[in-house]
């Protein structure tokens, strides 16, 4: 498995994330495994989505959920721009997030969030190929929604879409066509929202040769331990 990526440097890496602090963030599993495990794999979550933006060789952009946060975000990752997202439900931050990128030349993005750590340098490079004859291109997350959302062209109106749904991820792809965009979908992963996505986390690092992810797959196999 590759660990540097070779996109071009017009290709810009964004992290829509939260600071991990107890009770702010992955409450579902929170209520599952305890608010201090929780925040333990939130924290890990985020050094793997940190992983993928170091070995990025475009622009990178941390957009923390509160605006008080780009003093913590800058301290992690020095060469990232940080916009801190604005008010509103998910959509109306990703437009707005994404209306400021694009304000800055960036024409190019590729969206994650902190909790999908099987994203591979293969899955990048699958999606910005994809770009190159696409406008829009989603990597599907298995219970319904997305784990990567790309677009050449801005966004259309996100704000009314089933936010963390399995409906999520049809109906961005059909409103992205219906913006008259030309919409591939690049595979399907999982993301972390319960205690059940963890043992799929354990078997799909299993191999993983990079260094935040066997640091996260050495808290999922303690955590099993524990719970045995």
């Amino acid at each position: 498995m590759t660990t540097k990526q070779t996109l071009p440097t017009d290709a810009a890496l964004v992290l829509i994330c939260k600071r991990p602090a107890l009770g702010h963030g992955k409450q579902r599993l929170a209520v599952q495994v305890g608010l201090e495990r929780a925040l333990n794999i939130a924290e890990h979550l985020l050094d793997c989505a940190l992983e993928d933006l170091r070995s990025w060789s475009g622009p990178v952009v941390i957009a923390p959920d509160q605006r008080d946060a780009c003093d913590w975000a800058t301290q992690l990752m020095p060469q990232a721009l940080c916009l801190a997202q604005t008010a509103g439900n998910l959509g109306e931050r990703i437009n707005n997030l994404d209306h400021s990128l694009r304000g800055r030349g960036h024409w190019q993005l590729l969206y994650i969030g902190s909790d999908a750590p099987a994203l591979t340098p293969d899955d990048y490079q699958r999606v910005h190929a994809a770009l190159e004859t696409r406008d829009t291109v989603l990597v599907a997350a298995r219970d319904g929604g997305v784990v990567l959302m790309a677009s050449n062209l801005p966004w259309p109106d996100l704000a009314d879409l089933p936010w963390s749904t399995p409906e999520l991820g049809h109906a961005l792809t059909e409103t992205c066509r219906r913006a008259g965009h030309s919409v591939s979908l690049s595979g399907e992963l999982f993301d972390i929202d319960e205690k059940a996505d963890l043992p799929l986390a354990a078997q799909a690092l299993a191999d993983d040769p990079r260094a935040a992810r066997r640091r996260l797959l050495k808290t999922l196999n303690n955590l099993e331990r524990r719970q045995a």
